[in-house]
């Protein structure tokens, strides 16, 4: 393998970590000119699209290469982001050979989400914050900080079964659906106390909602690349749609055998 494939294949497989774990386009695309440059390549072309990266290098040259890597729609991993972006500039900074940023590199892709049991528990307290910010009560709250958790050891739990996201927002959303309207049923047993169904679905649905894909595809059409935003917009939209066939389906049997909805 020639020197300049070996950079060219370093550049891209950092380009490809953070593009799969939430790294935005035009960085992946600037970190992996300032890499080559770094390197001295010359002659090199970069074109990073939302699941996708072309790149190619010495192309007047014998050594001309061209690779392709193909990136599919992840979950955002922060800390990897953080540590290639390290990686990255003490490549340009000259800090390691070529097999010491190999080695950087497995260790960057090493890092560890959090543990199930905290990111559920989270996402539980994040749903709970949401449900009181939009207007709901304590024991909303409380109803929603159980159904997040287990909503999240769901979605973890069909992860690793590569089920399709958008089956499981479907499901996630109709389970919400669901018990928020068995929570209000039993809540009329005890009416000194009160439950709003609307709430609890609002603030439980809430890590299903695609609003980092939405944003990302706004500021990706702001910034001229018009198919890696309509690819994250479609993105955003399908899942929106997602959310809504779960909750409205469930909504709609629930009026078919009881009358109606009451959201109080």
């Amino acid at each position: 393998m020639s020197d300049s494939k070996e950079i060219l294949t370093l550049a891209i497989e950092i380009g490809k970590t953070l593009l799969e774990n939430g790294g935005e386009i035009y960085r992946v695309e600037d970190t992996l000119k300032r890499i080559l440059s770094a390197f001295e390549i010359k002659n090199y072309n970069i074109y990073v699209l939302s699941n996708v990266i072309f790149a190619s290098a010495d192309e007047e040259s014998q050594n001309a290469c061209c690779m392709i890597r193909q990136v599919p729609l992840n979950e955002i991993h922060l800390g990897k982001i953080a540590a290639i972006n390290q990686l990255s500039r003490e490549l340009c900074a000259h800090k390691y050979e070529l097999s010491e940023a190999w080695e950087q590199l497995k260790q960057c892709r090493k890092i560890p989400a959090y543990p199930p049991f905290i990111q559920s528990l989270s996402c539980g307290i994040g749903c709970a914050s949401f449900c009181l910010i939009f207007g709901g009560n304590l024991l909303d709250a409380f109803c929603v900080l159980f159904l997040g958790v287990c909503l999240q050891y769901f979605r973890l739990n069909q992860k690793k079964k590569n089920a399709s996201k958008f089956m499981v927002n479907i499901i996630g959303s109709a389970f919400l659906t669901s018990a928020s309207l068995l929570f209000f049923q039993f809540n009329q047993y005890f009416p000194q106390t009160i439950l709003h169904q609307d709430m609890i679905v609002t603030g439980g649905i809430m890590p299903l909602v695609p609003g980092i894909a939405l944003t990302t595809s706004i500021r990706d059409l702001f910034n001229g690349d018009f198919l890696s935003g309509a690819i994250h917009l479609l993105d955003a939209l399908l899942t929106a749609v997602s959310i809504a066939v779960g909750v409205g389906c469930i909504i709609i049997i629930y009026r078919y055998f009881s009358g109606g909805v009451s959201l109080l």
